[in-house]
């Protein structure tokens, strides 16, 4: 796999959206974007987090989600079209099961590194109205990748994802994904990945070193959100 394309090119503000009685704030209403697009250190122009602890920063600057997933969604979500899942990048041919962590990929002047699976959070299920969203995203391993701008620049719907480098590892980010959020009572995985502390983010590599000492983390709040 030497790369892909980028379909479509989104960017929203933070907006206030309802879930379970309470107003949340988030950026994932986003709206394609015509013309090119600077991208700098912390993302696209214009482009907003509402949750700035769980998501954004350098390592997760711009979010891609592949193109190829949506028809597997229009039998859950009805017709949906990008930006569905509040990705920036809506990709072509670059898909969680055949990307590996560390990848670099050029587009347009931009180069962005691939840092982790999306951990998705009950933002997607209070997007769009569906309480479980989160846990089927997960469940389905159609989560979407984060990436770092390696490079700042511009790009634009309709640039080539050129792969320029592939870590010798190996190791996708459907692993992590399956390792992280899926699998999580697999040691032996779990000490795979250790092994290549590169492929995993601070947080990520204490989680895991926890769950080998026996304490395993609890994933409702995120999936569901707060019930207070």
């Amino acid at each position: 796999m030497n790369g892909g394309h980028v379909a479509v090119v989104s960017a929203g503000v933070v907006r206030p959206m309802s879930w379970r009685g309470r107003t949340v704030l988030s950026g994932i209403q986003k709206t394609p974007v015509r013309g090119p697009v600077d991208v700098g250190p912390l993302g696209l122009a214009h482009d907003e987090q509402g949750d700035r602890k769980h998501h954004g920063g350098p390592d997760k600057a711009v979010l891609l989600y592949p193109d190829e997933h949506y028809q597997a969604w229009d039998g859950v979500l009805g017709t949906v079209a990008p930006p569905a899942f509040g990705e920036n990048l809506t990709t072509a041919e670059i898909l969680e099961d055949n990307v590996v962590v560390g990848s670099i990929y050029l587009v347009g002047s931009v180069a962005l590194q691939v840092t982790q699976p999306r951990r998705p959070c009950y933002r997607l299920a209070a997007h769009h109205g569906l309480p479980d969203l989160a846990v089927q995203i997960q469940r389905t391993g159609r989560t979407g990748i984060y990436c770092r701008v390696a490079r700042p620049g511009r790009l634009t719907a309709g640039d080539r994802l050129d792969l320029v480098l592939r870590p010798a590892h190996g190791i996708t980010v459907a692993e992590v994904h399956r390792v992280l959020n899926i699998d999580r009572t697999d040691r032996a995985a779990a000490e795979h990945l250790l092994n290549h502390p590169e492929v995993l983010p601070a947080s990520w590599t204490t989680l895991l070193r926890k769950r080998l000492d026996g304490h395993l983390d609890d994933q409702s709040t995120r999936l569901y959100g707060s019930r207070d």
